[in-house]
C-alpha cells in the first residue's frame, strides 16, 4: 500500500509540474526576448505567482494524501512584502516541503542556492533558471587552487542575484551544511557537531554584506526528525515519521554590513557567528530525545 501511495504521489508531482509548466514555458520564453529591465521584471513577477501557485498546490496534496505529521513554531510577524535570509540544517530533499508547509506565502517567493547540475531537470530546472535561482558550481579547493578565477564564478552569481533582489522582495534559503547530513558524512569531515555538518559561511557572508541594509532578518531554522534516516521517498509514500522544525527571527548584526568577507578579518568573524549558530543548533538537537 505504501509504494501505492508513493507511485500516486509521484504521478500528482508530475501532472502538477506539467499543468503549470505551460504558462511558466511561454513566459520564459517571452522573458528571454522582451526588451528592457522594467517588462523583464514585470514577466518575473509572473513567473513568480506560478511558482507560488506549483508549490500552492503541491503542499495541498501533500497535506490531504500524504498527511506529514509536522509540528512547527515560527515567528507571528512575518510577511511576503519583506526581505529575509532563511538558514537551515539539512536532513533529506523533504526538508524543502517542510519548510514550504510552514512559510509559504509568509515570506516572499524564495531562491534556493542549487547545485548547477539541478538545472538539467526537464521543466523544473527551467523553472530555477527563469526564476534567477543561483546556480552553484562548487569547484573542489584542488580546482581552485589550480585555477584561481573559478572561485569569482560562485560569488559573481550571488552578487547578480543580490543586486537583482535590491528591486523586489525575495527570500533567499541557503542550507549552508552544503550537503544532506548523514553520520558517514560528519565522520568523514571531521565536523564538530553531533547532528550537523559544519556551515560553510561564504554564500550567507555574501548575501549579507550585499544585502544585509535591505533584510528585515534573518531565518533560522531547526529541522528535527524522528526517522534517523530520512527519505523523500518515504515522505512520498506516506511513510516519515514525525518531524520539528522552529523558526526563529535574528537581527542582521550591523557589523556584517558593507564588509568584505575576502579580508581575513572578517571571514574569521562570519565564521566565527555562524559557528556559534550551529552550536545552539546542536545542543537543542541534542536535547530533542526523539532526534537521532
Amino acid at each position: 500500500m505504501a509504494i501505492l501511495k508513493g507511485f500516486v504521489s509521484v504521478m500528482l508531482l508530475t501532472l502538477n509540474t506539467l499543468f503549470w509548466g505551460v504558462p511558466l514555458v511561454a513566459l520564459t520564453l517571452l522573458k528571454v526576448i522582451a526588451p528592457g529591465f522594467k517588462l523583464k521584471r514585470l514577466l518575473l513577477e509572473g513567473l513568480n505567482r506560478v511558482a507560488l501557485n506549483w508549490i500552492g498546490f503541491n503542499l495541498w496534496w501533500m497535506r490531504h494524501w500524504l498527511k506529514p505529521a509536522l509540528t512547527a513554531t515560527f515567528p507571528d510577524n512575518l510577511s511576503p512584502r519583506q526581505w529575509w535570509l532563511v538558514i537551515s540544517n539539512h536532513r533529506s530533499w523533504t526538508d524543502i516541503f517542510m519548510l514550504l508547509m510552514v512559510l509559504h506565502r509568509r515570506i516572499p517567493m524564495p531562491r534556493f542556492f542549487l547545485k548547477r547540475e539541478l538545472i538539467w531537470i526537464p521543466i523544473v530546472g527551467l523553472a530555477f533558471w527563469a526564476l534567477e535561482f543561483p546556480f552553484m558550481r562548487r569547484f573542489t579547493r584542488d580546482q581552485v587552487q589550480k585555477n584561481p578565477k573559478l572561485a569569482r564564478i560562485d560569488r559573481e552569481m550571488t552578487q547578480r542575484m543580490c543586486e537583482r533582489a535590491r528591486d523586489m522582495p525575495i527570500a533567499i534559503f541557503n542550507f549552508v551544511e552544503g550537503t544532506r547530513f548523514t553520520p558517514a558524512k560528519r565522520d568523514a569531515r571531521n565536523s564538530p557537531f553531533r547532528h550537523l555538518l559544519t556551515p560553510k559561511a561564504g554564500g550567507v557572508a555574501q548575501v549579507l554584506s550585499l544585502l544585509g541594509d535591505k533584510l528585515d532578518g534573518i531565518l533560522d531554522i531547526t529541522i528535527s526528525y524522528r526517522n534517523p534516516s530520512p527519505s523523500f521517498w518515504d515522505f512520498l509514500c506516506g511513510k516519515e515519521q514525525p518531524v520539528m522544525l522552529h523558526v526563529r527571527r535574528l537581527d542582521v548584526p550591523a557589523w556584517m554590513q558593507d564588509i568584505d568577507y575576502q579580508e581575513s578579518q572578517h571571514k574569521e568573524r562570519f565564521h566565527s557567528w555562524l559557528n556559534a549558530l550551529w552550536q545552539e543548533k546542536d545542543a537543542a538537537l541534542d536535547k530533542r530525545l526523539d532526534h537521532l
